[in-house]
């Protein structure tokens, strides 16, 4: 009885690696959303577990120790077995659940110093730009008019700059499962792989105005064949 719950709670956190459902959270089209996702799972079915627990000794102090006479119960005033028992289980839970959300957090924060391609994204009052350096090719627009089309290749490493040209603005790709703030002064960086051939709605996240909900986006993946064929047409 004693090691139910660690055991639970360790087979919570390796089916967060199994196919389980997504639990409302979309399919994800990144490598990196991936790795949300694993965590997003492992969370959800170590929360079930220790519910599950709570249920399970909530019912079971209620049908093995209900009144069945008018006897005096046991006046023992401690259990120290059963007091070590719940002391310890819910820090080990704790820790373990904080160990792989820092390492998670430590492979998606972290950053390429010569990634294999850079795309400038410059958020402002209401739309997108989006500049390829290496490729020379900018594309602008608004969602309101004609929707800014970022075009990235599949299964490729891609570093994205995040700049805002006034207000605070948020990039957000929901399958993607990241979120990214654009703050004024602050060149924040962010790689994402994409793994799935596609196109996937983009949004500002960040509340920046009256027509924030003019800030939308498409993002394209494409094959690395297709994507030198876009950059021609297009530089």
């Amino acid at each position: 009885m004693r090691r139910r719950p660690l055991v639970l709670v360790a087979g919570a956190v390796v089916l967060a690696g199994c196919e389980l459902p997504s639990f409302g959270a979309p399919d994800p089209a990144s490598k990196e959303g991936s790795d949300v996702l694993s965590i997003w799972k492992g969370f959800f079915v170590a929360g079930l577990a220790v519910a599950a627990i709570v249920l399970g000794l909530i019912l079971y102090a209620a049908i093995r120790f209900r009144r069945r006479n008018d006897d005096i119960p046991n006046q023992k005033a401690s259990n120290l077995r059963m007091e070590v028992l719940y002391t310890v289980t819910p820090v080990l839970i704790v820790a373990v659940l904080f160990g792989v959300s820092v390492a998670a957090e430590q492979r998606l924060t972290s950053t390429s110093s010569s990634p294999p391609m850079v795309v400038h994204v410059t958020g402002f009052q209401w739309g997108w730009q989006f500049e390829y350096p290496d490729q020379h090719v900018t594309v602008i627009g608004t969602g309101e008019q004609q929707t800014p089309e970022l075009v990235l290749p599949v299964d490729q490493t891609v570093q994205l700059v995040l700049r805002t040209k006034d207000v605070n603005h948020a990039f957000w790709v929901p399958h993607f499962l990241e979120k990214r703030d654009l703050i004024q002064g602050v060149d924040n960086t962010v790689d994402i792989t994409p793994n799935k051939v596609g196109r996937y709605d983009g949004k500002c996240a960040e509340y920046c105005g009256l027509d924030h909900w003019r800030m939308g986006f498409d993002v394209k993946v494409v094959s690395k064949a297709d994507f030198d064929q876009w950059v021609t047409s297009h530089r």
